[in-house]
């Protein structure tokens, strides 16, 4: 089957999944739909030759730098000490132990390649927790945390997957150079990403200040950034999945210098949730798809294993899972009480999270398309020629891992979060959000007063203009003294007469540059920013467009 035909039957596939999931009568995780969407889809005849090397390239660089570029960074930053001991220390903790049990399980796979194994089992995946997460209610600062681990953790297990590689292709192993690489394999894949963001941003805010800026050309650049970063930086030999999820955050950080036009911005968010929506769902698909293939060939990789039967090797893969989220639990309950424990040797007071929460922590940590690329990358062959040892019996254990941690998912997450919202409120202000509307006003009335002090020739205009100053600037200061930040809706705008729609053009431009301060100085926090700019840019939009007819 021609590559267009597969494409096309997959999209469709997507979208037959989303109506699906909306006329189950019961809830069910897109991602479970999907998958048996993609069994079926094989068990009719479908089959699709996978190239991991090709999936790699097409599918997560766009989905990392979305990630990277949507994530709060004020989020981020705040609790970078705990993200990083995720992504970093709690990989090589899985690595080290889960390839122990893994060998111990499976005598027949040698201790290099179950480390490797443990290594790709290790990152979480951002699409797969997302997914997970998207009908439970979990507190925001914890689905932050998890999201900026899953950004993060898929190049410590990577790195960590290919240093066990060449140990099982070579037969050597230091630690000392695996550490060094692996510093340089990152820190250099943070470079580029910072690197090939700045470049490209500068260049077109160079171009947009010459010709202007058009809204289409400026949606394309963003799609070919997460591609410029992956490729450049897999050129220099350093961590491309890493450089393209840091273009995304840097990505935040160049637009609050030179913002785009309000169209822009709007156009930009519509096509980048399509594309999320459609390389989230072809990739759990494609996932299904392979699904009965793994079934077929079971038996023969459960000889190959030296185990007794299927079921024996179903059964490791369910313990391994149970193991990678006992493993997630200590690390995260050890890290918490040594947190504790220094905190109170200081003074201070930081009291245990409940244990469901810890247990939804472990819960959530979902393997997905980092782990299912990552595995089918294991080469074929020895460098003697010879075939490389337990290279089916660990794809074999990936996918059902994948699933097994998908499922235990899928049931887990609503049972141990059900109540726990309430429990845990959001712990950034709402107070946040209430000032920045307050300073936009303040702002929009300092821009109104300033353009009514300007001296106007005709005397009609003079009179529209004083009536539209008094009615928008009562709008702003009702907003300011009662909190009413509904203001007029975009209907009575389109109504309203040509003076006081220049005026409210005018007066939101200021809102927005106020935001922007606030931003940069980081008074509200991204996702505050983000709302009332969206506000901000559907009443200029409905304006402007008006406007212009």
């Amino acid at each position: 089957m021609d590559v267009v035909s597969v494409v096309l039957i997959f999209l469709l596939t997507v979208v037959v999944s989303g109506f699906f999931v909306r006329l189950l009568p019961i809830a069910v995780p897109l991602p479970i739909v999907q998958i048996a969407l993609g069994a079926g889809l094989s068990m009719s005849g479908f089959n699709v030759a996978f190239d991991s090397h090709l999936f790699l390239l097409l599918f997560i660089p766009p989905l990392l730098f979305l990630d990277g570029w949507r994530i709060p960074k004020g989020a981020l930053f705040r609790d970078w000490r705990t993200i990083l001991a995720l992504a970093i220390g709690l990989v090589v903790f899985t690595v080290a132990g889960m390839g122990v049990l893994i060998h111990w399980m499976l005598p027949a796979m040698p201790l290099a390649v179950a480390f490797a194994l443990a290594a790709i089992l290790s990152p979480t995946d951002p699409v797969a927790v997302s997914a997970m997460t998207a009908t439970s209610p979990v507190p925001s600062r914890l689905m932050h945390i998890l999201e900026g681990e899953s950004l993060l953790n898929d190049a410590s297990g990577l790195v960590c997957f290919s240093f066990a590689v060449t140990a099982a292709l070579t037969g050597t192993f230091s630690m000392g150079e695996a550490t060094l690489s692996f510093a340089f394999v990152a820190g250099g894949g943070v470079v580029v990403g910072v690197a090939v963001t700045w470049l490209i941003g500068r260049c077109s805010r160079f171009l947009v200040k010459r010709v202007g800026e058009d809204s289409s050309i400026q949606i394309l650049i963003s799609l070919l950034i997460p591609f410029a970063a992956y490729l450049a930086a897999e050129h220099v030999g350093v961590s491309g999945i890493l450089a393209a999820a840091v273009a995304g955050i840097a990505m935040h950080y160049a637009e609050l210098i030179g913002r785009p036009l309000p169209a822009t911005r709007m156009q930009r968010n519509a096509v980048w949730d399509t594309i999320q929506t459609a390389l989230n769902g072809i990739i759990f698909v494609l996932l299904g798809e392979q699904l009965p293939g793994m079934l077929r060939d079971l038996p023969a990789v459960a000889a190959s294993a030296g185990v007794a039967g299927p079921w024996h090797l179903l059964g490791y893969a369910a313990l391994i899972t149970l193991g990678l989220g006992a493993m997630r639990f200590a690390w995260v309950w050890t890290a918490v009480r040594v947190t504790a424990v220094r905190a109170e040797r200081l003074g201070k007071s930081t009291p245990m999270p409940k244990t469901r929460l810890l247990a939804v922590t472990a819960t959530a940590g979902v393997r997905g398309a980092i782990t299912l690329a990552g595995i089918l990358t294991l080469p074929l062959t020895m460098l003697d020629g010879s075939a490389f040892p337990g290279r089916d019996v660990a794809i074999f254990i990936a996918m059902a891992v994948i699933l097994f941690s998908l499922t235990l998912a899928s049931i887990g997450l609503p049972l141990l979060t059900r109540g726990l919202a309430a429990d845990l409120p959001d712990a950034a202000p709402q107070r946040s959000e209430e000032n920045a509307r307050t300073a936009a006003a303040e702002a929009a009335i300092r821009r109104i007063d300033a353009l009514n002090a300007e001296p106007e020739s005709d005397e009609l205009a003079a009179g529209a203009r004083a009536q539209a100053v008094m009615r928008l600037r009562d709008a702003y200061q009702r907003r300011i003294d009662y909190g009413d930040s509904t203001d007029e809706d975009a209907a009575e705008a389109l109504r309203a007469v040509q003076a006081e729609r220049a005026l409210r053009v005018q007066a939101l431009r200021a809102e927005r540059n106020e935001l922007y301060r606030l931003r940069r100085a980081r008074a509200i926090d991204d996702d505050v920013h983000q709302r009332l700019l969206r506000e901000i840019d559907l009443q200029e939009a409905s304006l402007t467009q008006t406007r212009a007819h």
